[in-house]
Order: structure tokens, then C-alpha cells, then sequence
């Protein structure tokens, strides 16, 4: 068995070795506690058979354990100070192959004809924090068939994309993503187990795909302008918000008007406290309804 990557003092030894230094701006935090990397694999319920993508290898130390439990590993790492690095730390491995690019330029389906054999594809990552929900959604609309992300995020954003209607954190995140998957947090990760440390805890995310989407809708992109529109301001009424995205003209709020009375919706409520099934009534409603 080769020495963990992610211990304090072997993260250390690596990065003075390459003389790295951490780049703020791509949001690099070291994970350096084996027993999570352990527990994140084992909530991915990765083995033999699973194909896994990994975003952000950073110095290997997720992508290692991934290597040991999975039959392939494909990493993709956007800064190419570290690529050297980990041509060091993973060269025990011949089941890794990591792409020196960004994840949102790449196509997914290209990049993975790496996997030499059919299986299960699992995405497990320890994101960066600031480009978190465009990686994830990237990866959901891709054509790619991701049977399950286990991601680690800022613990706000985890809280945001689990929400349920009526909920301070539930808004247009928790919707794009619930309409694809089930999601559940899994564990809290505390910000103590980092180099350098955060200024907050994170948070495992675990998201299945469901086998169709949540709720039946007649056009998926007017159904995710629909639900953008109505947390533009999360204090106004959905009328309000509907006014000010679809516009304010005569014809405009008897369009609206009536698709909200189709869809049984009262348009004094405020956003938040619709359920998915709610909107894709309106969004269907609004669509049926649609002139020119």
C-alpha cells in the first residue's frame, strides 16, 4: 500500500518539494484527512466496475483512493503547476488519466471514450468553491450518462441544492438540480482538515439520477427560465417577478394571468413555497397558452 497523499505532513512534503504556492483565485484547498477521502469513496459506493470522473485532482489526494476502489479514474486539473505534481504522486497508479483542462470547455463524451469498459459513471469531486453550480450543471446537461455525483461544496451551497419549497435555502439551484436528481447531504466536512484552511465547513452532496426527470414538462429550457424568473427578487410575489421577466404589456398579463389560473396557482405567493410539480404545471400552462 502506497503512503496517503492526504496526511498533513505528506501534503507539505509534496508542495515543498514542487514548490507550489496556492492559487486563491481557483479556489485550492487540500483536503488532509484520509478517514473522509475513505468515507466520500465509500458513499460513491465505488468498486471494480465504476468508471469515476474527478474534478480539480489538485496534489491526487482523493484521486488515489478513488484509483485503489475504482477500475478507471479521469481527472481533469485546470492549472498546469500541478500537472507535473501529479505525474509524481499517482505514478503508482495505471488506472488515472488526468486532462490538463477545464472542465466546462471539454466534451464529456469525447474525454470519456478513455473508460475501456462499460459500467457505471460516477462523478466525485472536491469542487472549488467559487465555480461549484456551472460544474455541476455543466455535467447534468451534458449527454453524458452520470449515474451519480458525491461532491464536496461549500456547506451553503450543499443546503441549497437539498432544499425543499418554503425553505430559506430552497430557490432556482435546488429545482435545476432536483429535476435531474435525488439529493441528499451525506456528511458535514470540517474546515479543520484543509491546507490552506477555509473560512467554512463543506459539505458532501450525494445526487442520483433519477430514471426520468422529477416532473413532466413540454419545454425544459422555458421550464428553468420559469423557475429563474420567480427568486430574480425572493421578496416579491411570483406576479411580480413574473411581470418583470416576461414583461408588463396587455397581452403579457393575460397570458399570464391565465396560465396561473390553469395551473391553480395563486400568483400572491412568493416563489419559494412552490413545489417542482407546481412549476412544471405553469410551465406547461404557460407554454400551452403561448402566442406566436
Amino acid at each position: 500500500m502506497n503512503k496517503d497523499i492526504a496526511t498533513p505532513s505528506r501534503t507539505r512534503e509534496i508542495l515543498q518539494k514542487h514548490g507550489f504556492s496556492f492559487k486563491k483565485s481557483l479556489g485550492q484547498n487540500f483536503l488532509t484527512e484520509p478517514n473522509i477521502l475513505n468515507k466520500i469513496v465509500a458513499t460513491a459506493e465505488i468498486d471494480e466496475h465504476t468508471n469515476v470522473i474527478e474534478v480539480g485532482p489538485g496534489i491526487g489526494a482523493l484521486t488515489e483512493h478513488l484509483a485503489r476502489a475504482a477500475h478507471q479514474v479521469l481527472a481533469f486539473e485546470i492549472d498546469d503547476r500541478l500537472i507535473p505534481v501529479l505525474a509524481d504522486t499517482l505514478s503508482p497508479y495505471d488506472n488515472i488519466k488526468v486532462v490538463h483542462n477545464d472542465i466546462l470547455k471539454v466534451d464529456l463524451m469525447k474525454e470519456t471514450a478513455y473508460f475501456d469498459q462499460a459500467g457505471p459513471i460516477k462523478v466525485v469531486a472536491n469542487l472549488p468553491y467559487y465555480i461549484t453550480t456551472p460544474i455541476m450543471m455543466h455535467i447534468l446537461e451534458s449527454d453524458l450518462a452520470v449515474d451519480e455525483l458525491v461532491v464536496m461544496m461549500q456547506r451553503e451551497v450543499a443546503d441549497r441544492i437539498s432544499a425543499k419549497p418554503g425553505t430559506k435555502a430552497y430557490g432556482s439551484l435546488s429545482i435545476a438540480v432536483q429535476y435531474y436528481m435525488e439529493a441528499t447531504t451525506a456528511f458535514i466536512v470540517p474546515k479543520t482538515v484543509f491546507i490552506p484552511q477555509p473560512n467554512v465547513d463543506s459539505a458532501i452532496l450525494r445526487l442520483v439520477r433519477r430514471e426520468t426527470p422529477a416532473v413532466e414538462v413540454t419545454n425544459e429550457k422555458e421550464f428553468f427560465k420559469l423557475t429563474k424568473s420567480a427568486f430574480i427578487l425572493r421578496r416579491k410575489t411570483l406576479w411580480n417577478n413574473l411581470l418583470n421577466s416576461y414583461g408588463k404589456d396587455e397581452a403579457k398579463r393575460a397570458w399570464l394571468e391565465t396560465s396561473l389560473q390553469q395551473a391553480e396557482i395563486d400568483p400572491k405567493r412568493r416563489g419559494e413555497t412552490l413545489s417542482l410539480e407546481e412549476f412544471a404545471r405553469l410551465s406547461n400552462a404557460l407554454e400551452a397558452n403561448r402566442q406566436g
